[in-house]
């Protein structure tokens, strides 16, 4: 039986409900399931999984929606249906451009403000990508490893930002465009390109962490556009 303080959760309550949320098949939009399944799922009380919620939702990991539910990741910064609207209008290479000037900046001022914290985060992060059983686990913690980064920066106006195009990436649906196994290869270009982005954060290396975040998102950009010349082919 888990044992909560006035203070908020037992920490293995949040703990349990952090690694199901980053290992779940969640549907497009992020929703959980209702709060029933997932005190079962994960053996607590609904009131301990409320308290739990409510902590992942301080802290901008998910969240709810009167009448619809409960979504990870940050509240939009616009509205779902303004999300949906402009997604619309973009696709995801034009995407990758927004991406590419505004996450190396993000990046940069990561590496001056970065707690003990925040790196220990994007250490876990960065070992669970390459522990992923499937590409839905994997890009749950690939999420993770840079919105950590965003939060590193200790900056609001540029975690909104972030959110907002993090938001913006999910409406607009890469999954769609691959073709790939169950899950990346063991030399999936991103572990090492994530490796070198951390490194300069822990190092403190502003340029380092800008150029680095530039490098990975430029080939990210390379394979999104490969899979679009594959599907159109």
């Amino acid at each position: 039986m888990h044992i909560l303080s006035e203070a908020g959760p037992n920490r293995s309550v949040v703990t349990q409900l952090r690694a199901f949320l980053a290992q779940a098949e969640l549907p497009e939009d992020g929703r959980l399931p209702p709060e029933r399944d997932l005190a079962s799922a994960l053996g607590v009380t609904r009131t301990e999984l409320r308290k739990a919620l409510g902590t992942l939702e301080a802290e901008g990991q998910i969240w709810r929606h009167v009448g619809k539910g409960t979504f990870i990741g940050n509240r939009p910064t616009d509205s779902l249906s303004d999300i949906a609207t402009l997604a619309k209008r973009t696709n995801p290479a034009e995407l990758m451009r927004a991406r590419l000037i505004i996450e190396p900046e993000i990046a940069r001022a990561a590496a001056l403000t970065a707690t003990p914290m925040h790196l220990a985060e994007l250490r876990l992060c960065q070992t669970r990508t390459r522990d992923a059983a499937t590409w839905r686990q994997y890009e749950n913690w690939d999420t993770r490893l840079h919105r950590t980064i965003a939060e590193a920066t200790q900056n609001t106006p540029l975690l909104g930002m972030f959110d907002m195009l993090n938001s913006l990436r999910r409406a607009v649906t890469w999954g769609r465009l691959r073709s790939d196994p169950i899950k990346p290869s063991p030399n999936h270009h991103s572990f090492e390109e994530h490796e070198v982005i951390i490194t300069a954060i822990e190092n403190r290396d502003m340029n380092g962490a800008a150029a680095a975040m530039r490098t990975h998102l430029q080939s990210v950009e390379r394979n999104l556009l490969a899979r679009q010349s594959d599907a159109a082919d």
